[in-house]
């Protein structure tokens, strides 16, 4: 397996296929951080699509001894929610038909409950404070390591871990009994 170090330099180098290889394997990661902060399937879609525009303009900057790419990367993608949000200044909010689809699963009756379940999520997600909405996204929904959302958010680990333990039990709290 490649050193992603290594990939890393060849995109900053110019070469065409790393950067690929780091769009391939980030992508799934950045959209459904995206996803999860805006509820909105096609904001998501284009906003994934500027962050990663944003990284190979941005990725000559990049020093690799600083930060790891995904905290670099994942930084992108915080702005870019940020900046959306303020642009738009619209709450966010999902209908059912706007959650993604279940892969594989062929029940419909499925289908809905898993759709419901996403619904009271997010809306319990929403009810935290916005500090332990990003650790709880970043965490769990980009699935980053404490250090990583620790660089990303500007924060200690310790506080990163505190508003993870915090927002986890109120999530607990808000969602018991109800999926």
């Amino acid at each position: 397996m490649v050193n992603e170090e290594y990939v890393v330099q060849q995109a900053i180098d110019g070469n065409q296929s790393a950067f690929t290889q780091l769009y391939d394997n980030y992508f799934d990661r950045v959209y459904r951080y995206i996803y999860v902060r805006l509820r909105k399937q096609a904001e998501a879609e284009d906003l994934t699509q500027e962050v990663f525009i944003k990284a190979l303009k941005g990725i000559g900057t990049y020093k690799v001894s600083k930060a790891l790419f995904a905290s670099w990367l994942f930084r992108i993608a915080h702005n870019q929610v940020i900046d959306h949000v303020r642009k738009y200044k619209k709450g966010i909010e999902t209908s059912l038909d706007e959650a993604p689809p279940s892969i594989g699963a062929e029940d419909p009756v499925a289908i809905i409950e898993q759709r419901f379940e996403v619904a009271e999520l997010h809306t319990a997600i929403m009810a935290l404070s916005p500090a332990q909405q990003e650790v709880i996204s970043l965490r769990f929904i980009a699935d980053l390591p404490v250090a990583e959302v620790a660089r990303i958010l500007g924060k200690s680990e310790g506080t990163v871990k505190a508003l993870q333990f915090n927002g986890t039990v109120a999530l607990r709290r808000l969602l018991a009994g109800r999926i």
